[in-house]
This record gives C-alpha cells, structure tokens and sequence, in this order.
C-alpha cells in the first residue's frame, strides 16, 4: 500500500517543487543585474547600507560635537560639504548616523514584526481550526495606521526609539502574516505534501522542510518592500516627535529640526528628506525587481 501511496506523488514531487522553490542566488542577482533601474537600486542600496555600517570610519566629526559659530553655514562652506545645522554640527557626520539610526529602526521593526506575522500565517494555514480567529485579530490589527500605535505606544512608555519600533513592528505583523498564509496554502495544495503526510512526517517537520522554503520568495520580497515603508513611517513618526530625542541624529528628526529654517538654511531640513526619499525609493525598486526575478514564470 506505500507504493501505491508514495509512486505517484513521489514522481510528481521533484517536478512540482522545481517550480515553486526559490530560484538559485546567482540566477536572481543576475537578473537584477540585468535590469538597470534593479542595478541602481541594488548599488544605491549597498552604498547606504555600507555609509551606515561605516559611519564612525567616515564620518568627519563627532555628531555631537557643536561650534555655534559655524551655525546654519550653507553647503560647500569651508570644512563642511554639506553645510551645518542650527547648533553648528556637521551635516555630513549627521546624515551618516542618522541613515545608521534609520535603517536600524526599520531592519529592527521588519525582523520583530516579520517573525510574529510569518509565525501566525504558517499557523494558521495549517492548522485551519484556529484560521479563522486569526486571522479576524489580524483585520482587527490592520484597521489600526502604524502612526495610532506610535501615538498609543508613545503616551504608555513615552516618546522613543523603542515605541516606534514596537508599533511599527506591530503594524507589520497582519501583513507579514497575510502574505505567509497565503503562500503556504498555495503550497500545502501540491502532491509533494500528501506525499510527506503520508510517510508520517510530522507536522513540524513539513512545515520546516517542504511549506517555509517554498515561501521565502514571498517573504524576502515582501520584506524589502515592506522595509521602505518602514523607514518612511519611521521618519514620519520621528518628524512628530515620537521617535528619538534630540541630540540623537535620525533623518525624520532631523528634518523636523530644520523645518523652522526653511527660509534661512533649507539644507537642514531638505538633506535628510532627500535621503528619506533616496533609500524608500532604492528599497521599492529593489522590492519590484526581486518580484520579478523570483516569479517562476518569468525565469528564462
């Protein structure tokens, strides 16, 4: 009776799981390669992320350290490319840590609430007695803007990096957990599965092995959209005052520092949101062409 059971899905499972596994690295990177807007954003990706890595090797100054003398000096004033701000602080040495504070915040926001969401759609696609309770709560969540939850969070613990992090984390879970089930479900419908139910492979075990590598195209494309978001909602909540504090350098505060200089040194307020605008938009574009490069039906 187990060969009858296992021949038939057995010889289907080697095909099936050709076509839904994620593609190798080197095939994808070579597709983003290929594209030039990807290539672009992929470059302008590295070099924010290696800028924030490096910041104490290549920032000038301590991002600190202030000269009151040296106030609101427009871009290209000697000793300083960029300018300084209103308390004489180097804009360059304050961009480099506050893309390090920014793109901590959202790698923090998509890892914490990524696992939670990933965990509840694995959950509930496959045990489908608790499917629907769950995912009611996570319309319930859904219903709430990430901004509420900065706002709720803020008044509870108090303004901070923590409070954006944890609502920004909380906002990302129904999404996470949308996108999860609905891939493990597309893939808990193929013959390999049945197959693996019927040797006895427990349900961990399936999931583990066969359902989650099958949805980490899902995942990591999601995630890198979903980490432009956070950066965007991130700064929007640090812009409100919700985020963190002064003297701490972070873009969406530092653009909100100098929104009362707009006449006098735009460069305070105008540097951080092009720098805002440059990684959202290198994170989006980078998001859109691993879409396309992991659909297996556009793999050449």
């Amino acid at each position: 009776m187990s060969a009858v059971l296992g021949t038939p899905a057995e010889n289907s499972a080697p095909h099936v799981a050709a076509e839904v596994a994620p593609p190798r690295r080197a095939g994808t990177l070579a597709r983003l390669i290929r594209e030039p807007a990807a290539a672009f954003a992929l470059l302008l990706v590295a070099l924010v992320l290696g800028a924030a890595i490096l910041a104490p090797v290549l920032a000038p100054t301590d991002p600190f350290d202030n000269d009151l003398s040296l106030a609101m000096q427009p871009p290209g004033s000697p000793g300083l490319l960029l300018g300084a701000d209103a308390q004489g602080r180097d804009m360059i040495t304050r961009l480099l840590y506050g893309l390090r504070i920014t793109l901590l915040m959202g790698f923090a926001s998509v890892v914490l609430g990524g696992g939670i969401g990933a965990l509840v759609g694995f959950t509930a696609a496959f045990y489908r007695r608790v499917d629907g309770l769950l995912m009611r709560l996570m319309d319930v969540m859904l219903s709430f803007p990430a901004i509420l939850f900065g706002l709720a969070l803020a008044a509870i613990f108090g303004p901070g990096i923590p409070a954006v992090v944890l609502a920004l984390s909380v906002a990302t879970v129904p999404l996470m957990a949308r996108i999860v089930r609905g891939s493990a479900l597309a893939v808990m419908g193929l013959d390999y599965i049945e197959a693996a139910r019927a040797t006895g492979m427990s349900n961990a075990r399936i999931i583990l092995r066969h359902v989650a590598p099958n949805c980490l195209s899902a995942i990591f494309v999601f995630a890198t959209l979903r980490f432009g978001q956070v950066i965007l909602l991130g700064s929007a909540l640090s812009f409100l005052g919700l985020g963190a504090q002064p003297p701490t350098a972070e873009l969406g505060a530092m653009a909100s520092d100098g929104r009362n200089f707009l006449f006098f040194a735009p460069h305070i307020a105008v540097i951080p949101c092009v720098a805002i605008f440059a990684v959202v938009l290198a994170f989006n574009v980078l998001g859109d062409a691993l879409r396309d490069a992991l659909d297996p039906r556009l793999r050449v």
